[in-house]
């Protein structure tokens, strides 16, 4: 019996989820979180083979909750409606097992659950495309372009923020919008990533 942990902050669809897993002879759902925070705990307490996790959740995200799950010998799925390279390098290098889309159908969910049980991995195709399609387009916009500029030249978020007009608060999102596009964990990672790139001006 494949034992699963789901979590899925819309209710109705979870709820929707776990009686359809259910009905399948070689599946059980052992529980049900609300958030990433939720998952984490029934995970650990229930030690299922499979953890199906949206990634946009409240308290944490799917994301965070799959880096803290890291090393466990449950196996994370993440199902969302985001096709972003960001979310699926972050989610690669936490270790995910399968990366899927939630407009699939279920008895394609259930077929990759079967076949990440033999120990494959399963990636949305869409997300493979996306993937190499980004490895030769810059996907910043030209303001956040900008902003990283700045950043590599050594101005702090406050000279950027007096440079460009904009609030320190709204440079921070910036910035953190650039490290998810660009699939890095610092600033620094964020210039050679982009000075490797050719991106810079």
């Amino acid at each position: 019996m494949i034992r699963i942990v789901l979590a899925e902050d819309q209710g109705m669809l979870l709820g929707a989820l776990g009686s359809l897993l259910n009905m399948e002879d070689d599946m059980e759902v052992v529980g049900m979180a609300k958030n990433g925070e939720e998952a984490v705990q029934l995970v650990n307490k229930h030690e299922p083979d499979i953890c199906i996790m949206d990634i946009e959740m409240p308290v944490m995200t799917g994301l965070d909750a799959a880096e803290s799950l890291q090393g466990s010998s449950c196996k994370i799925v993440i199902l969302t409606t985001f096709a972003r390279s960001g979310y699926f390098e972050r989610a690669r290098k936490a270790g995910v097992r399968g990366y899927l889309l939630k407009d699939s159908p279920i008895e394609e969910l259930v077929s990759s659950i079967r076949t990440i049980m033999d120990g494959r991995r399963i990636y949305a195709p869409e997300l493979v495309d996306i993937a190499f399609d980004d490895e030769n387009e810059n996907p910043l916009t030209d303001r956040e372009s900008q902003v990283l500029e700045l950043v590599s030249k050594g101005k702090t978020t406050k000279e950027i923020a007096g440079e460009l007009y904009l609030t320190p608060g709204t440079v921070r999102n910036y910035i953190s919008t650039i490290l998810e596009k660009l699939g890095v964990g610092n600033r620094i990672e964020a210039i050679s990533r982009f000075k490797e790139k050719g991106w810079f001006k």
